[in-house]
């Protein structure tokens, strides 16, 4: 005899009466809720003219974005459904169903609100205890562009292509001129043809004259460092008497070299190397983590592989939040991020840094790990300084902290909440939809750090 629960498929039962006995009491889709009630909104609802069908509600909208940032849910279609499929998002929704060009047009829409938003979610994390500005840790990762690098062309090619198209016209303008149609293919439209490679032209041209651009303001960025270096060596040589050792610095190049290259699905964004070798299409994203929390508190996204030239954008985004959040006081960064510049840069704003001098071994020596710091230099500069903390017991403490900050934060946010590659192009798209991801990662972190 079998003992199975029964299947019953046709019976029909009452559902609880309200939405809010559809959940748990502790629940996520709860919690983002409870927070985006507590945000000024008002200048999204202000945003709609109030004619027309009635809209839905900014907070339920955004509710419905953070929510699927931070369970892993990034298109608006696929949020669509959900609606309909999930318990949470069903709450949030309050059992509407909002189609998936609401929800794309808004988040396009007030990508700029949710940059305000994002530093209003940290004042409630102050209030509520969970976040401390102490000690800071900076870092980057590579992700995807909605691009693929074979949708990439390089101005070699571009030349190539160019010169091919430009044959092609000029064939298919002496075959229209020939009195003998004879030699025409069957099914050949002659201006068919001229008007594809005219606008395949056009397109390559205008390619063309934004890797040049590029390469010009890379030329103008390149040609300051190499002044410097040239004035460094002239002082040396002043200095000593004779001519410093090694090639002089070569100049910048002028044009664009043959691999310099655009990507015709989205031109803002670069390849650059990824973690396990190869070459992506991709955005930098930077984020400011704080230690004691792992709350992200300043974020950018940039174009550059390279993270040099990033700590200076990241200090004045720490300069700009709320005095009530309080001030960073240390800012732990690995050896990409390594200047004299950037160390002044740190010090001139009352932050100590932190910055390593150069690549670690993977398993040093216990004589290394302890060996003594020395005395502190007097009167020393700020790179001096930080040397020395870094070879103190404290500094080797705190800078070890480092890869346990940001690169959990990263790690969660790609691979527990599946964010791999951006839905937006463009970069000023970018950077708003990384400020939803970061602010959707807050307040998921938020959640974990509340009591039960």
């Amino acid at each position: 005899m079998s003992n199975f629960r029964p299947i019953d498929r046709s019976t029909g039962f009452l559902l609880p009466p309200s939405v809010d006995e559809w959940l748990p009491e502790r629940h996520l889709a709860r919690f983002v809720v409870e927070v985006i009630d507590r945000l000024d909104l008002s200048s999204m609802t202000r945003a709609y003219r109030g004619s027309g069908s009635a809209s839905y509600h900014p907070a339920m909208l955004l509710g419905l974005l953070v929510y699927g940032y931070a369970t892993g849910v990034f298109s608006s279609r696929k949020i669509e459904r959900a609606t309909h499929d999930s318990v949470a998002f069903r709450f949030i929704a309050a059992n509407s169903h909002p189609d998936h060009d609401t929800l794309a047009s808004f988040r396009r829409r007030f990508l700029k609100d949710i940059e305000r938003l994002f530093v209003e979610v940290l004042i409630l994390a102050r209030e509520m205890g969970l976040l401390k500005l102490g000690t800071v840790a900076l870092d980057g990762t590579k992700i995807h562009a909605n691009a693929s690098r074979h949708s990439a062309l390089s101005y070699e090619h571009a030349n190539k292509l160019e010169a091919q198209l430009k044959q092609e016209v000029a064939e298919l303008l002496a075959l229209a001129e020939a009195c003998d149609r004879a030699d025409v293919p069957d099914g050949l439209s002659i201006p068919e043809e001229l008007a594809i490679r005219e606008d395949r032209l056009a397109k390559i041209g205008e390619a063309k004259r934004k890797i040049e651009v590029r390469a010009m303001e890379r030329c103008t960025r390149e040609q300051a460092g190499y002044e410097a270096k040239l004035a460094a060596r002239e002082e040396k040589e002043k200095a000593s008497g004779r001519r410093p050792p090694g090639k002089p610095p070569a100049p910048p190049a002028t044009g664009p070299g043959p691999t310099d290259q655009v990507n015709l699905t989205d031109e803002e964004s670069r390849i650059m190397p990824v973690s396990g070798g190869g070459f992506e299409q991709c955005y930098n994203a930077q984020a400011v983590v704080a230690a004691d929390s792992l709350l992200v508190v300043a974020q950018d996204v940039v174009q550059d592989s390279n993270d040099k030239r990033q700590v200076a954008p990241m200090l004045k985004k720490l300069g700009a939040l709320p005095e009530g959040l309080g001030k960073p006081e240390s800012l732990l960064a690995d050896n990409g991020y390594f200047s004299e510049a950037n160390v002044n840069g740190c010090a001139a704003a009352g932050i100590a840094p932190l910055i390593s001098l150069g690549r670690e071994q993977h398993h040093p020596g216990w004589k290394k790990r302890f060996e003594e710091a020395g005395p502190a230099p007097g009167n020393a500069t700020p790179m001096q300084a930080m040397a020395h903390r870094l070879a103190t017991p404290e500094g080797k403490r705190l800078y070890a902290l480092r890869k346990q900050i940001p690169e959990p934060v990263f790690g969660i946010i790609k691979s527990v909440m599946g964010f791999r590659q951006f839905s937006l192009r463009g970069l000023q798209k970018v950077k708003g939809e990384w400020h939803l991801v970061t602010l959707a990662w807050n307040v998921r972190r938020m959640f974990a750090l509340m009591p039960a």
